[in-house]
């Protein structure tokens, strides 16, 4: 089996083709963590080699790698940081499917699903203290720095996400703050260290920061909207979480900031009642779909993501034309797109 074709039979043929401009270098990445994601005692190599399957799309590592073959050379500190952010995305992944209290994740069963939240959480720390283990591999502390930086308002923003559970109140600018930190940092971050490792300029590596960061927001923002209208088979994962969860996202905040007193009141009577375990969220759910129709918050939710992927293109619009670049700006169409 050659690198470029290792463990990529998972992967959509719609992401094979669109990262066909770094598919020798993924190649190379799965190498590194399937050599990484490894333990000599069974039970915990048996854990580890799960999570490795839960990674599914592989985005950050080719956003890291695309950017750097958009500005430069492909580099092997590019190949271990790519290794790096897939790490951290996996574990953070782990860690929501405990919060979320999700049963299905890339069409398998989640790890607390199957081991139990102490897993989960103990796995998500091996994944993360791992990561860091590598990254410090490299010759300079520079990945070390951005990266643990990232980490850390991407753990502030799950925080903040947390504390914002059952708040109806809460603003579209205090929401757009929280995805930015909770999953918009992360891929900025990837972009970041991509441009940086590559040999261009600052300005250039800010370009690219920037456009993770608006990438991210259009993604999450994407994913919030697939938790509301997504069909869980496409998807791969649970769904209708974020409402059992009592996380306002944006359909929600939007049809709050449009109805008048008495409909808000209506509303959160619906968001606020009780429900049978046997009906779960359904019967709520239902409701809140006549509303946002009414609103047009679902339309409204997608023009969001759509103009931050505009705004993301928009940033890399200075760099020279070539085939990474132009996955860039395919890659900002399918986050918003996407139905999984």
């Amino acid at each position: 089996m050659t690198p470029s074709t290792m463990n990529f039979a998972a992967l959509p043929e719609s992401l094979r083709l669109l990262y066909a401009p770094v598919l020798e270098d993924m190649g190379e990445v799965e190498r590194i963590l399937a050599a990484e994601m490894v333990s000599q005692d069974s039970f915990v190599d048996e854990l580890v080699k799960y999570g490795f399957k839960l990674g599914g799309k592989r985005l950050r590592p080719a956003l890291l790698l695309l950017s750097a073959k958009a500005c430069g050379t492909i580099t092997p500190e590019h190949h271990t940081l790519s290794a790096v952010v897939e790490m951290i995305h996996t574990a953070t992944l782990v860690h929501d499917d405990v919060l979320d209290e999700a049963d299905v994740r890339r069409h398998l069963a989640t790890v607390n699903s199957r081991w139990g939240n102490e897993a989960s959480v103990l796995l998500g720390d091996f994944l993360f203290t791992h990561a860091f283990y590598l990254a410090s591999t490299l010759e300079t502390t520079f990945a070390c720095r951005v990266i643990g930086r990232a980490t850390n308002i991407v753990c502030e923003g799950e925080i903040r996400q947390m504390g914002s559970c059952g708040v109806f109140s809460l603003t579209e600018e205090a929401y757009l703050e929280i995805i930015e930190a909770k999953t918009a940092e992360l891929c900025a971050c990837c972009c970041e260290l991509g441009a940086h490792y590559a040999g261009v300029d600052e300005q250039l590596v800010a370009r690219l920061a920037r456009y993770g960061r608006y990438l991210g927001v259009a993604f999450q923002i994407a994913d919030d909207l697939l938790d509301v209208v997504g069909e869980e088979k496409v998807a791969g994962k649970s769904l209708g979480t974020d409402l059992e969860k009592q996380k306002p996202t944006l359909p929600l905040i939007r049809t709050l900031q449009c109805a008048n007193l008495k409909e808000r009141q209506q509303l959160e009577a619906i968001l606020n009642e009780d429900s049978s375990p046997q009906d779960g969220s359904a019967c709520r759910a239902r409701q809140l779909a006549l509303w946002y129709d009414r609103f047009d918050a679902i339309r409204y939710s997608r023009e969001k993501a759509q103009a931050y992927a505009d705004r993301a293109m928009e940033e890399i619009s200075p760099l020279p034309e070539s085939d990474a670049k132009q996955v860039l700006q395919q890659i900002a169409q399918f986050v918003v797109a996407r139905s999984a």
